[in-house]
């Protein structure tokens, strides 16, 4: 935060140098109004869902020498693909709602990379309110995210190389897509999008404006990348599988008691 903000607050998931934190959740987004629909002269899938795994985060660097008392760390906070491709596609734009005491606190970034960078000292809440394509959804999705600036270990050393990472993975959920939705990005890498009978025949996809003029994966090549975490359905199915490990033992330590409890209430009858 500015210089005229309050103290630095510590909380909040976090990580200690170039660590991740995270944590996963799935928002339903809802669907395209019925006005909309009209607009844009596209049907609704039944029975359909378009799921849209991103990741919002801060990556913040303490400036070392260069730190003043109102000014210790630069900072970025971001949406971006799970796998860093443009997610221009179904986002039309994200506001980035930030301390009250910086000048212009709302921020509007209109096209991908998604993303805000500042400085500051303090650590606060930041909004962020994801807007989407009139095709897509009407309503609006909004997310908060703790900026960290200081390791969980604050007797460690702080470096101006390795920064303090916070990420946390979602997914969007999209029921019903409007078919020019699921025309856009059926074939999107950042996009998981279900199979369709054969027969079926979708409309040609409606064109979103300068979206050709957009460079393609454009968080690919962020001079960030090499910090943001990775995630990965194989990754989430060893950690459901070890998780469901973990229950089954536990179910079965259970069991084994019950059956010693009951066994020795036999024999004292």
């Amino acid at each position: 935060m500015p210089h005229n903000s309050s103290a630095r607050k510590h909380g909040g998931e976090h990580s200690d140098g170039g660590g991740s934190a995270s944590k996963i959740q799935r928002v339903k987004a809802g669907r395209v109004s019925e006005d909309n629909e009209k607009k844009s002269s596209s049907k609704r899938l039944k029975d359909v869902e378009i799921s849209v795994p991103i990741v919002y985060g801060t990556i913040s660097f303490w400036l070392g020498k260069k730190a003043n008392e109102y000014h210790s760390h630069k900072w970025t906070v971001y949406v971006r693909g799970a796998t860093n491709e443009d997610l221009g596609v179904v986002i039309k734009r994200v506001v980035f709602t930030l301390h009250p005491s910086f000048s212009n606190p709302t921020r509007a970034v209109e096209s991908p990379p998604f993303e805000l960078s500042e400085s500051g000292w303090g650590e606060f809440e930041i909004v962020i309110t994801i807007h989407f394509h009139n095709d897509v959804c009407d309503k609006q999705l909004d997310l908060y995210h703790h900026l960290k600036l200081y390791p969980e270990d604050e007797s460690g050393t702080q470096s101006t190389k390795k920064p303090v990472v916070v990420e946390t993975y979602d997914e969007m959920v999209f029921s019903e897509p409007s078919e020019s939705f699921f025309a856009r990005v059926q074939n999107h890498p950042a996009v998981i999008v279900p199979r369709l009978p054969a027969s079926f025949n979708l409309p040609p996809p409606e064109s979103i404006d300068d979206m050709n003029e957009r460079k393609r994966g454009d968080t690919n090549d962020h001079p960030l990348s090499q910090w943001f975490m990775n995630f990965s359905e194989a990754d989430e199915l060893l950690k459901l599988a070890a998780a469901r490990q973990q229950v089954q033992a536990h179910i079965a330590r259970i069991k084994r008691q019950m059956i010693v409890k009951f066994l020795g209430l036999d024999d004292r009858g």
